[in-house]
Protein backbone atom coordinates (compact mmCIF):
# COMPACT_ATOMS: atom_id res chain seq x y z
CA UNK A 1 0.00 0.00 0.00
CA UNK A 2 1.31 3.47 -0.85
CA UNK A 3 -0.50 5.13 2.07
CA UNK A 4 -1.54 3.26 5.20
CA UNK A 5 -3.39 5.04 8.01
CA UNK A 6 -4.07 3.12 11.23
CA UNK A 7 -6.13 4.32 14.21
CA UNK A 8 -5.30 7.96 13.48
CA UNK A 9 -6.55 10.64 15.90
CA UNK A 10 -5.88 14.34 16.36
CA UNK A 11 -7.08 16.13 19.49
CA UNK A 12 -7.24 19.87 20.07
CA UNK A 13 -8.13 20.40 23.73
CA UNK A 14 -11.55 18.81 24.19
CA UNK A 15 -12.17 18.47 20.43
CA UNK A 16 -11.28 15.35 18.45
CA UNK A 17 -10.75 16.70 14.95
CA UNK A 18 -9.81 13.21 13.70
CA UNK A 19 -11.20 10.22 15.57
CA UNK A 20 -9.63 6.76 15.08
CA UNK A 21 -9.38 6.76 11.27
CA UNK A 22 -8.04 3.68 9.48
CA UNK A 23 -7.80 3.32 5.71
CA UNK A 24 -5.41 2.48 2.87
CA UNK A 25 -4.75 4.13 -0.48
CA UNK A 26 -3.37 1.90 -3.21
CA UNK A 27 -1.13 2.51 -6.18
CA UNK A 28 -3.09 2.87 -9.40
CA UNK A 29 -6.22 4.44 -7.92
CA UNK A 30 -7.66 7.90 -7.36
CA UNK A 31 -9.15 8.02 -3.87
CA UNK A 32 -11.76 10.69 -3.21
CA UNK A 33 -11.53 12.09 0.31
CA UNK A 34 -14.81 13.79 1.18
CA UNK A 35 -16.53 15.41 4.12
CA UNK A 36 -18.32 18.61 5.19
CA UNK A 37 -16.35 21.60 6.46
CA UNK A 38 -14.75 20.75 9.79
CA UNK A 39 -14.98 16.99 9.26
CA UNK A 40 -11.20 16.51 9.56
CA UNK A 41 -10.17 16.12 5.89
CA UNK A 42 -7.47 18.78 5.76
CA UNK A 43 -6.15 17.79 9.20
CA UNK A 44 -5.79 14.18 8.02
CA UNK A 45 -3.99 15.22 4.84
CA UNK A 46 -1.61 17.46 6.78
CA UNK A 47 -0.76 14.55 9.08
CA UNK A 48 -0.11 12.25 6.10
CA UNK A 49 2.21 14.82 4.53
CA UNK A 50 4.07 15.39 7.81
CA UNK A 51 3.00 19.01 8.23
CA UNK A 52 1.10 18.20 11.41
CA UNK A 53 1.82 15.59 14.13
CA UNK A 54 -0.93 13.19 15.12
CA UNK A 55 -2.09 12.64 18.69
CA UNK A 56 -2.50 8.89 18.24
CA UNK A 57 -2.11 6.30 15.52
CA UNK A 58 0.31 5.58 12.72
CA UNK A 59 0.79 6.73 9.12
CA UNK A 60 3.04 5.03 6.57
CA UNK A 61 3.83 6.43 3.12
CA UNK A 62 5.48 3.96 0.71
CA UNK A 63 6.56 1.91 3.73
CA UNK A 64 8.07 4.85 5.64
CA UNK A 65 6.60 5.90 8.98
CA UNK A 66 5.98 9.66 8.74
CA UNK A 67 7.26 10.18 12.29
CA UNK A 68 10.21 7.78 12.36
CA UNK A 69 11.44 8.55 8.82
CA UNK A 70 9.89 11.89 7.88
CA UNK A 71 12.32 12.91 5.12
CA UNK A 72 11.96 9.61 3.26
CA UNK A 73 8.16 9.75 3.57
CA UNK A 74 7.97 13.36 2.36
CA UNK A 75 10.17 12.59 -0.63
CA UNK A 76 7.45 10.19 -1.82
CA UNK A 77 4.69 12.83 -1.62
CA UNK A 78 3.56 15.63 -3.91
CA UNK A 79 1.18 17.98 -2.09
CA UNK A 80 -1.15 20.68 -3.39
CA UNK A 81 -2.75 22.32 -0.32
CA UNK A 82 -6.12 24.05 -0.39
CA UNK A 83 -4.53 27.49 0.02
CA UNK A 84 -1.81 27.23 -2.59
CA UNK A 85 1.32 29.01 -1.24
CA UNK A 86 3.35 30.53 -4.09
CA UNK A 87 6.07 33.15 -4.42
CA UNK A 88 4.06 35.70 -6.38
CA UNK A 89 7.06 37.89 -7.23
CA UNK A 90 8.76 35.01 -9.09
CA UNK A 91 8.24 34.03 -12.72
CA UNK A 92 6.46 30.71 -13.31
CA UNK A 93 9.51 28.99 -14.78
CA UNK A 94 11.82 30.55 -12.19
CA UNK A 95 9.63 29.25 -9.36
CA UNK A 96 9.48 25.73 -10.79
CA UNK A 97 13.27 25.66 -11.30
CA UNK A 98 13.72 26.87 -7.72
CA UNK A 99 11.40 24.10 -6.46
CA UNK A 100 13.21 21.52 -8.57
CA UNK A 101 16.47 22.61 -6.93
CA UNK A 102 15.01 21.99 -3.48
CA UNK A 103 14.22 18.43 -4.57
CA UNK A 104 17.72 18.00 -6.07
CA UNK A 105 16.17 16.99 -9.38
CA UNK A 106 18.55 16.05 -12.18
CA UNK A 107 18.07 17.72 -15.59
CA UNK A 108 16.05 20.56 -14.08
CA UNK A 109 15.26 22.39 -17.34
CA UNK A 110 13.98 19.25 -19.02
CA UNK A 111 11.78 18.29 -16.07
CA UNK A 112 10.38 21.83 -15.73
CA UNK A 113 9.58 21.85 -19.47
CA UNK A 114 7.70 18.56 -19.07
CA UNK A 115 5.59 19.86 -16.19
CA UNK A 116 4.89 23.20 -17.89
CA UNK A 117 3.63 21.34 -20.94
CA UNK A 118 1.64 18.77 -18.98
CA UNK A 119 -0.20 21.34 -16.85
CA UNK A 120 -0.93 23.73 -19.73
CA UNK A 121 1.39 26.53 -18.59
CA UNK A 122 3.39 26.93 -21.81
CA UNK A 123 1.90 30.32 -22.72
CA UNK A 124 2.34 31.64 -19.16
CA UNK A 125 5.78 30.30 -18.22
CA UNK A 126 7.47 33.71 -18.50
CA UNK A 127 4.87 35.59 -16.46
CA UNK A 128 5.06 36.63 -12.82
CA UNK A 129 2.95 34.29 -10.67
CA UNK A 130 1.30 37.38 -9.18
CA UNK A 131 -0.07 38.25 -12.63
CA UNK A 132 -1.81 34.92 -13.08
CA UNK A 133 -5.48 34.14 -12.53
CA UNK A 134 -6.42 31.83 -9.68
CA UNK A 135 -6.88 28.98 -12.15
CA UNK A 136 -3.37 29.31 -13.55
CA UNK A 137 -1.92 29.61 -10.05
CA UNK A 138 -3.57 26.25 -9.34
CA UNK A 139 -1.78 24.86 -12.36
CA UNK A 140 1.54 26.15 -11.03
CA UNK A 141 0.81 24.50 -7.68
CA UNK A 142 -0.02 21.21 -9.40
CA UNK A 143 3.16 21.42 -11.48
CA UNK A 144 5.33 21.91 -8.37
CA UNK A 145 3.59 18.97 -6.65
CA UNK A 146 4.48 16.72 -9.60
CA UNK A 147 8.01 18.01 -10.28
CA UNK A 148 9.92 15.35 -8.33
CA UNK A 149 7.78 12.53 -9.76
CA UNK A 150 6.35 11.43 -6.38
CA UNK A 151 4.65 8.07 -5.91
CA UNK A 152 1.83 9.70 -3.92
CA UNK A 153 -0.09 12.85 -4.86
CA UNK A 154 -2.30 14.57 -2.29
CA UNK A 155 -4.50 17.20 -3.88
CA UNK A 156 -6.74 19.50 -1.84
CA UNK A 157 -9.31 21.22 -4.10
CA UNK A 158 -7.09 20.99 -7.23
CA UNK A 159 -9.67 22.46 -9.65
CA UNK A 160 -10.62 25.43 -7.46
CA UNK A 161 -10.80 28.60 -9.56
CA UNK A 162 -10.46 26.87 -12.93
CA UNK A 163 -12.85 27.57 -15.81
CA UNK A 164 -14.92 24.65 -17.21
CA UNK A 165 -12.44 23.85 -19.99
CA UNK A 166 -9.50 23.91 -17.58
CA UNK A 167 -11.39 21.67 -15.15
CA UNK A 168 -11.86 19.03 -17.86
CA UNK A 169 -8.14 19.15 -18.71
CA UNK A 170 -6.96 18.88 -15.09
CA UNK A 171 -9.44 16.09 -14.33
CA UNK A 172 -8.09 14.14 -17.29
CA UNK A 173 -4.54 14.72 -16.04
CA UNK A 174 -5.48 13.46 -12.56
CA UNK A 175 -7.05 10.33 -14.06
CA UNK A 176 -3.88 9.67 -16.07
CA UNK A 177 -1.72 10.16 -12.98
CA UNK A 178 -3.99 7.79 -11.06
CA UNK A 179 -3.04 4.91 -13.36
CA UNK A 180 0.59 5.02 -12.25
CA UNK A 181 0.51 6.71 -8.84
CA UNK A 182 -1.55 6.90 -5.67
CA UNK A 183 -3.76 10.00 -5.77
CA UNK A 184 -5.76 11.25 -2.79
CA UNK A 185 -8.19 13.93 -3.94
CA UNK A 186 -10.19 16.18 -1.64
CA UNK A 187 -12.92 18.25 -3.26
CA UNK A 188 -16.26 19.90 -2.55
CA UNK A 189 -17.31 19.37 -6.18
CA UNK A 190 -19.00 16.02 -5.75
CA UNK A 191 -19.55 15.55 -9.47
CA UNK A 192 -15.77 15.61 -9.73
CA UNK A 193 -15.60 12.49 -7.56
CA UNK A 194 -17.82 10.57 -9.98
CA UNK A 195 -15.80 11.86 -12.94
CA UNK A 196 -12.33 11.13 -11.56
CA UNK A 197 -12.26 8.80 -8.56
CA UNK A 198 -12.18 5.00 -8.39
CA UNK A 199 -13.06 4.92 -4.69
CA UNK A 200 -14.26 7.37 -2.07
CA UNK A 201 -13.98 7.81 1.67
CA UNK A 202 -16.55 10.04 3.35
CA UNK A 203 -15.71 11.29 6.82
CA UNK A 204 -18.04 13.10 9.18
CA UNK A 205 -17.13 14.55 12.59
CA UNK A 206 -13.69 12.96 12.37
CA UNK A 207 -14.96 9.41 11.69
CA UNK A 208 -15.29 7.36 8.51
CA UNK A 209 -18.91 7.26 7.38
CA UNK A 210 -18.25 5.27 4.19
CA UNK A 211 -15.35 3.67 2.30
CA UNK A 212 -16.29 2.07 -1.01
CA UNK A 213 -15.98 2.18 -4.78
CA UNK A 214 -18.18 4.81 -6.42
CA UNK A 215 -20.69 2.23 -7.69
CA UNK A 216 -20.91 0.47 -4.32
CA UNK A 217 -21.27 3.81 -2.57
CA UNK A 218 -24.40 4.57 -4.59
CA UNK A 219 -25.87 1.17 -3.74
CA UNK A 220 -25.26 1.73 -0.02
CA UNK A 221 -27.34 4.90 -0.17
CA UNK A 222 -30.69 3.17 -0.59
CA UNK A 223 -29.99 -0.52 -0.10
CA UNK A 224 -32.50 -0.96 -2.94
CA UNK A 225 -32.81 -1.02 -6.70
CA UNK A 226 -35.42 1.49 -7.82
CA UNK A 227 -37.13 1.91 -11.21
CA UNK A 228 -39.52 4.59 -12.40
CA UNK A 229 -42.24 3.55 -14.83
CA UNK A 230 -45.09 5.32 -16.65
CA UNK A 231 -47.92 3.46 -18.35
CA UNK A 232 -50.27 4.76 -21.04
CA UNK A 233 -53.29 3.58 -19.02
CA UNK A 234 -54.24 3.46 -15.32
CA UNK A 235 -53.11 0.34 -13.45
CA UNK A 236 -54.03 -1.08 -10.05
CA UNK A 237 -51.33 -0.66 -7.40
CA UNK A 238 -51.98 -4.21 -6.16
CA UNK A 239 -51.09 -5.60 -9.59
CA UNK A 240 -47.77 -3.71 -9.54
CA UNK A 241 -47.03 -5.05 -6.07
CA UNK A 242 -47.45 -8.56 -7.46
CA UNK A 243 -44.59 -8.21 -9.97
CA UNK A 244 -41.77 -10.62 -9.12
CA UNK A 245 -39.18 -8.98 -6.88
CA UNK A 246 -41.17 -5.82 -6.07
CA UNK A 247 -40.83 -4.84 -2.41
CA UNK A 248 -42.56 -1.44 -2.44
CA UNK A 249 -44.75 0.61 -4.76
CA UNK A 250 -45.06 4.41 -4.67
CA UNK A 251 -47.36 6.55 -6.82
CA UNK A 252 -45.74 9.56 -8.51
CA UNK A 253 -49.07 10.90 -9.78
CA UNK A 254 -51.00 10.07 -12.93
CA UNK A 255 -49.83 6.77 -14.33
CA UNK A 256 -46.23 7.12 -13.08
CA UNK A 257 -44.93 4.76 -10.39
CA UNK A 258 -41.72 4.05 -8.52
CA UNK A 259 -41.01 0.39 -7.77
CA UNK A 260 -38.37 -0.86 -5.34
CA UNK A 261 -36.57 -4.21 -5.19
CA UNK A 262 -33.49 -5.71 -3.55
CA UNK A 263 -30.18 -4.07 -4.54
CA UNK A 264 -29.10 -6.93 -6.83
CA UNK A 265 -32.49 -7.20 -8.61
CA UNK A 266 -33.08 -5.16 -11.78
CA UNK A 267 -36.86 -4.85 -12.19
CA UNK A 268 -36.90 -3.51 -15.74
CA UNK A 269 -37.29 -6.86 -17.51
CA UNK A 270 -40.08 -7.93 -15.11
CA UNK A 271 -41.94 -4.62 -15.52
CA UNK A 272 -41.64 -4.79 -19.30
CA UNK A 273 -43.03 -8.33 -19.32
CA UNK A 274 -45.86 -7.25 -16.97
CA UNK A 275 -46.82 -4.37 -19.29
CA UNK A 276 -46.93 -6.73 -22.26
CA UNK A 277 -49.08 -9.28 -20.41
CA UNK A 278 -51.53 -6.61 -19.25
CA UNK A 279 -51.68 -4.83 -22.61
CA UNK A 280 -50.36 -1.61 -21.06
CA UNK A 281 -48.54 0.94 -23.27
CA UNK A 282 -45.10 1.56 -21.70
CA UNK A 283 -44.21 5.26 -21.95
CA UNK A 284 -41.23 5.37 -19.58
CA UNK A 285 -39.03 2.82 -17.82
CA UNK A 286 -35.65 3.57 -16.29
CA UNK A 287 -33.53 2.56 -13.35
CA UNK A 288 -32.80 5.35 -10.88
CA UNK A 289 -29.11 6.14 -10.40
CA UNK A 290 -28.24 8.11 -7.28
CA UNK A 291 -25.41 10.59 -7.35
CA UNK A 292 -22.46 10.84 -4.97
CA UNK A 293 -23.97 14.15 -3.86
CA UNK A 294 -27.12 12.39 -2.62
CA UNK A 295 -25.01 9.76 -0.86
CA UNK A 296 -22.88 12.48 0.74
CA UNK A 297 -25.93 14.38 2.02
CA UNK A 298 -27.45 11.23 3.47
CA UNK A 299 -24.29 10.14 5.27
CA UNK A 300 -23.35 13.55 6.70
CA UNK A 301 -26.73 14.67 7.99
CA UNK A 302 -26.37 16.04 11.50
CA UNK A 303 -28.42 14.53 14.28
Amino acid sequence: MSVKVKNLSKVYGAQRAVDDLSFEARKGEVLGFLGPNGAGKTTTMKIITGYLPQTEGQVEVCGFDVNARPMEARACIGYLPEHNPLYKDMYVREYLEFTAGLHAIARVRQRVDEMVERTGLSSHRHKHIGELSKGYRQRVGLAQAMLHDPQVLILDEPTSGLDPNQIVEIRQLIKELGREKTVILSTHILGEVEAVCDRAIIINQGKIAADATISDLKKQFTGQSIVTVEFGKPVDKKLLAGIAGVQAVQSLGGNRWQLSAATDHDLRADVSAFASQQGLPLLELHKEVFSVEEVFQQLTKQG
